[in-house]
């Protein structure tokens, strides 16, 4: 995934890197591994945001909360704040993919404004999007694993 310059970070992928996943922490740490080593810009949207700290602050896991920020901070991860541009382009993708949710068009409306190359998530129903190209953790991990053979 070395071509690749600006990467968008959906919420679930770095879901399971900050909460240790069973299933897809491993995965994750090899890849946010590899996008912090190989220097990309990596951002993501105050959806990402209130997304994520849904569950600390329903929970009481002010803990979380910091480890959030921290987390943007320490990678270097722009924080995209969603404004006009960013709402009409989601309304425009909402209209071509109307099974797409709000929240899920916002996302990729920050990818698409901010230029991004690629778009990582875990939402296989995204991949379907043209404009950025939407790549799975699991689609991220194989590639890396051809690379190296």
């Amino acid at each position: 995934m070395t071509e690749f310059k600006r990467i968008f970070l959906d919420t679930t992928p770095l879901i399971y890197f900050l909460d240790d996943n069973e299933q897809y922490g491993e995965l994750t740490k090899a890849v946010f591994k590899e996008v912090y080593v190989s220097e990309k810009e990596v951002l993501t949207s105050a959806v990402t945001c209130m997304e994520y700290l849904v569950h600390p602050y329903r929970t009481g896991n002010l803990a979380k909360v910091d480890v959030f920020f921290e987390f943007i901070e320490d990678y270097g991860v722009d924080l995209i704040k969603i404004d006009t541009d960013i709402a009409e382009m989601a309304a425009k993708i909402r209209a071509t993919y109307s099974s797409f949710k709000p929240m899920d068009s916002l996302q990729l409306a920050v990818a698409v404004v901010y230029g991004c190359d690629l778009f990582l998530t875990n939402d296989k129903q995204l991949k379907q999007f043209t404009d950025v190209k939407c790549v799975t953790v699991e689609d991220w991990f194989e590639d890396y694993n051809k690379s190296l053979k």
